[in-house]
């Protein structure tokens, strides 16, 4: 009982779960990232017998000039133009892997190339084939360059047929592999489809090692780069697409730069994100493409009990001047963040035509403190579903799951979200201007939108919430639908909201546990009815002036 209590003082006080940095960030005061610093010298894997015929394996000869660059103190290993292809690849310390204008690196479709090995994966440790580039306890290194790597990530991926144009999905079919007993559904192999039907676990567990795997190895997936508790990491300049499922993934890294990249990956891929930072400590994204299958760019921090356990959050990131087309959210956060996220900062970038814009999610026992979070001047266009949007009620059946509590109490596992301010932000078509919705033992709090412009079907949408602020912001919505709709908010105040066209409704209140929602400076004459109650709302839960 006493620790319950105390942990209910934590969250009270603003302490959470985890250490609090000492450093106050801010837009005057962002984050320093440290970059690697590379010797000149430069070792051409010509040298090594590498052939750019799109057919001779280059595995040996790649990775021996990164350990020879390396044991000598460091440089360059150059990738010239050509069509290179390989099995993975392992960067060294002091290395920068530079790839010149019209250099692919193409890795093999033959799987036997990748081992079965120890990864992490939505946050769980799992086994996984190896990735096609890895990295795992160094520091000063580099992948650069104007070429191109590509993860040949359409022999390990399924597919459904409702996600390709009919010629497409022929053609699938006829390249090999088997399809579901229904006929919707391509896979690879059979391996891959028996695997699935039975639902086989990729988790590890005590006293299974990894070849007891190998029945599974086809839908062992893996990330097309992978960097494990690295320092002085930077990502520049190249073309990473076609992953067999996570593009990017740097985990543990500390002071690392991803600028001026392309990510690829076919809108159907499966699990086809972007990039995914996870439990990263100063990060900068920066003047970066990306046109992908799931979330664009994602920040994470491990999952559930072995999340907490970790308990390191990604923080002091920079986010600015990235483009995103397709992805299910431009910048996000969650599902898999139970070690916490804080101090990042997301400025001029561009979402068009992504489900959603800033997308925020979590679920009853994942934990973690999510705060501390600042975006302003971004710009959407034709977005599927919400602009901005919060859900702590996210739940898609993962195979990493394990049981966890869903009770609605507060303790080591709920989810915390609070303390940010988004402003300047202009969205012209959306589902959604702004859906917050928080859990009843914990609402979201201290959220702040303002100076923006959004035009949707819909406008705001409150639940489960506590001081909310929504300033000098003009929403253009749908007639028929309340411009604001709350349910179960506290202490919200509207100040200064514009709309156009006809309204019906200002504010609809649903349900008796709305309190102090305050609606100021806002023109309430243009409306048919300045608010509305339903379900037990009461005049006395609104004041306008």
């Amino acid at each position: 009982m006493k620790s319950h209590l105390l942990f209910l003082v934590s969250l009270a006080f603003g302490l959470g779960t985890q250490a609090q940095t000492t450093t106050s960030y801010s837009w005057d005061n962002l984050p320093q990232v440290a970059r690697p610093v590379f010797k000149a010298d430069t070792i051409n894997i010509l040298k090594y017998g590498a052939v750019a015929d799109g057919q001779f394996l280059n595995t040996r000869a790649i990775n021996q000039a990164i350990e020879d660059c390396s044991k000598k103190g460091g440089g360059v290993v150059l990738i010239p133009a050509g069509l290179w292809v390989s099995g993975p690849v392992y960067l060294r310390n002091n290395v920068n892997l530079h790839l010149a204008k019209s250099a692919t690196l193409f890795f093999t479709a033959d799987k036997s190339q990748y081992k079965i090995i120890e990864g992490e994966y939505e946050g769980r440790k799992v086994a996984r084939n190896e990735s096609p580039i890895n990295g795992k306890d160094l520091e000063n290194i580099a992948i650069t360059g104007k070429g191109i790597i590509d993860g040949n990530g359409d022999v390990w991926r399924a597919v459904h047929q409702r996600q390709l144009p009919p010629p497409d999905w022929q053609k699938k079919v006829a390249s090999g592999g088997v399809v579901s007993d229904d006929g919707k559904t391509w896979y690879p192999s059979q391996q891959f489809k028996d695997a699935t039907v039975a639902k086989k676990s990729m988790l590890l567990m005590p006293g299974k090692p990894l070849s007891a795997f190998e029945d599974m190895k086809d839908v062992l997936r893996p990330n097309l780069l992978v960097l494990n508790n690295c320092k002085k990491v930077l990502i520049e300049g190249v073309i990473l697409q076609n992953s067999a499922a996570w593009c990017l993934h740097p985990i543990l890294c500390e002071d690392l730069t991803i600028s001026d990249v392309m990510v690829k990956n076919p809108d159907y891929a499966h699990n086809g994100d972007g990039m995914d930072i996870e439990s990263c400590r100063n990060f900068i994204i920066e003047n970066s493409i990306l046109d992908v299958g799931d979330d664009a760019i994602c920040i994470k921090s491990g999952k559930d009990e072995e999340g907490r356990k970790r308990g390191r959050p990604s923080e002091n990131g920079i986010i600015r001047g990235n483009t995103v087309y397709k992805g299910h959210g431009g910048v996000v956060v969650g599902s898999e963040m139970s070690g916490g996220a804080r101090n990042l900062f997301i400025e001029n970038c561009s979402f068009l035509g992504t489900d959603k814009g800033l997308r925020f999610k979590s679920t009853r026992g994942r934990g973690g403190v999510v705060e501390n979070i600042y975006a302003r001047n971004l710009f959407m266009k034709d977005i599927v579903q919400e602009a901005v949007f919060f859900d702590m009620h996210y739940f898609v059946k993962f195979i990493t799951d394990s049981e966890r509590d869903t009770r609605p109490v507060v303790n080591e596992g709920t989810p915390v979200f609070r303390n940010m301010v988004f402003e300047n932000i202009a969205c012209s078509g959306a589902s959604h201007a702004l859906f917050i919705r928080g859990l009843s033992e914990m609402p979201i709090q201290n959220i702040t939108l303002k100076n923006s412009v959004l035009k949707a079907e819909t406008g705001i949408e409150l639940v489960e919430v506590s001081n909310i602020r929504v300033e000098n912001v003009q929403l253009k919505t749908k007639a028929d639908k309340p411009l604001v709709l709350l349910n179960t908010a506290k202490n919200v105040t509207i100040d200064g909201l514009k709309y156009g066209g006809d309204v019906n409704v200002l504010v609809k209140l649903d349900g008796k546990d709305n309190q102090k929602i305050s609606i100021r400076n806002t023109d309430t004459k243009k409306v048919k009815q300045p608010f509305e109650l339903s379900d037990g709302a009461t005049k006395n839960q609104i004041v306008i002036k």
